[in-house]
């Protein structure tokens, strides 16, 4: 499918005809984000330039109810930026100004396609940063991060990116211009922005975001546990937090990703440990010093034998490159791998973690750990061979069940990647009809078409575990849910 004459002329007269898009190249491209296993070609790929031209495009896309869905850099991973029904494609990498910095007010206004890591460069010299640091930030857009409110290791004590936005600007599906919050806290209405924030592109379209400043801690101290078992990096984990104390950050790497980060950027981890556990303690100088002792301690009563502390930034850079960068280091042990998201609480991490372990070795594929030990929120990944249609279709069958696991020891099914077009169908297993019932009226209240990011977040009728029409799990065949839940009852079907 393609842009009609009609539409690809009225969208070229709006945007200019290099703006307009639906050659092969693009159109495959555009096929898919960061969740590979679930690809659908767009109609076409609009690239507006200004706020105008969105919201002209927008409207002529309504009025021919065309659906159509924004995206910003492509890294997300549950498929929430995969096109439905042959959907065209709003591209915002061109929406990349920072508009303005408001020192008194800490804040920062910027486009939605300014990537993350962008904004600490901007205001870092002057003391200054953004918090949430999901582990892509060097390539994910601030736009997507409120899609998706996006977390990452130093939300644990400083919040995910719902805590961070004051306000925003928006397009609505029918090209309605309008504005949410302002430049401070505490604005009085409703709290329209967390319910936007999160919403997976499904409410409207982000042009401006205000984003609060968090000033630079004085000091920071970055810990590295080892251990020899996994289930003593998360009693560690659970002692910390016992004692009263919320780190910036507490990361878990198993022995399968240790080996990883070893192999392709060697940050001197130790290949014989299990597992190993990032802590970082940050705030004022005075009594930090103690405090990482006391953590130290307790790291060491709980299991780790040995707890290596950064003695400078540059060590401090290699242990959190080393942990940022281990989803893409798992290229150097495996061709390809799938990363779930389940939340759990902290209290049932060893479980949890012992029932990944033999979801893996049921379906014979390796299962690789490193996850958001502080607050639960697990990435297992799924290790296996694109090329193989039967690895494909396995790997798919141990996330579904981790997300049981997650769901049945009290968790949810995502922390921060969105639920998008990968566990709509598990909704219906976690919320009550009631309740999909009521969100799906809010949304209908902002998107009254459907035109906007359809198929995405919630159960489509007709479909089970497979995607819907125009979509496909790439290399496998539909699953069948009622199958694979008699599967892990050990009842034949």
């Amino acid at each position: 499918m393609s842009f009609g004459r009609n539409i690809r002329g009225e969208c070229e007269r709006i945007l200019g005809k290099e703006w307009v898009k639906d050659d092969p190249v693009t159109l495959y491209t555009y096929r898919c984000d960061g969740l590979t296993l679930y690809t659908a070609p767009p109609m076409g790929v609009l690239f507006p330039g200004t706020v105008e031209e969105l919201v002209s495009v927008v409207k002529l896309l309504y009025q021919h109810k065309i659906s159509f869905i924004a995206r910003g850099a492509g890294t997300g991973l549950s498929g929430g930026a995969v096109p439905q029904e042959g959907s065209v494609i709003i591209e915002m990498a061109r929406f990349k100004e920072v508009h303005e910095v408001d020192w008194i007010n800490r804040t920062i206004t910027v486009g939605p396609g300014v990537i993350n890591l962008r904004i600490t460069e901007h205001v870092h010299s002057k003391g200054y940063h953004y918090a949430p640091d999901p582990s892509s930030q060097k390539a994910c857009t601030i736009g997507g991060n409120v899609a998706e409110n996006s977390g990452g290791p130093h939300t644990l004590k400083y919040g995910v990116t719902v805590n961070h936005v004051l306000g925003l600007e928006m397009v609505l599906p029918d090209g309605e211009h309008v504005k949410l919050g302002g430049n401070h806290l505490g604005m009085p209405g409703p709290d329209l922005l967390g319910l936007v924030i999160g919403s997976e592109g499904t409410f409207g379209i982000i042009t401006k975001i205000i984003c609060r400043l968090t000033p630079n801690p004085e000091k920071a101290v970055t810990m590295l546990g080892i251990y020899k078992s996994v289930h003593e990096a998360c009693e560690s984990v659970s002692s910390i937090t016992r004692h009263g104390i919320i780190p910036a950050a507490m990361e878990m790497l198993d022995k399968i990703t240790i080996s990883a980060v070893e192999k392709a950027l060697k940050p001197g981890f130790p290949l014989d440990a299990e597992a190993v556990l990032i802590v970082e303690l940050d705030g004022l100088t005075d009594g930090l010093d103690n405090d990482a002792e006391f953590v130290e301690k307790l790291l060491k009563k709980s299991g780790a034998t040995k707890v290596n502390r950064a003695r400078d930034e540059a060590e401090r850079a290699k242990i959190w490159r080393a942990r940022k960068e281990a989803f893409g280091a798992i290229g150097q042990i495996s061709p390809s791998y799938y990363v779930q998201d389940g939340v759990i609480p902290r209290s049932k991490l060893p479980k949890v973690l012992d029932e990944i372990a033999e979801i893996g070795k049921k379906h014979g594929l390796t299962v690789a750990n490193v996850f958001h030990a502080g607050d639960g929120n697990l990435h297992p990944l799924i290790l296996y061979n694109y090329e193989n249609p039967e690895e494909v279709e396995k790997s798919h069958l141990i996330g579904e069940e981790i997300l049981s696991s997650c769901i049945r020891h009290g968790g949810t099914l995502s922390g921060e990647h969105g639920i998008g077009i990968e566990k709509a169908e598990w909704m219906a297993d976690l919320y009550p009809r009631s309740s999909l019932d009521n969100m799906q009226n809010v949304r209908a209240f902002f998107n009254p078409e459907n035109l906007l990011n359809p198929g995405k977040l919630f159960p489509q009728p007709g479909r089970c575990s497979e995607s819907k029409s125009g979509t496909s799990p790439q290399n496998f065949p539909a699953l069948d849910k009622s199958k694979m839940v008699a599967a892990k009852s050990g009842i034949a079907v």
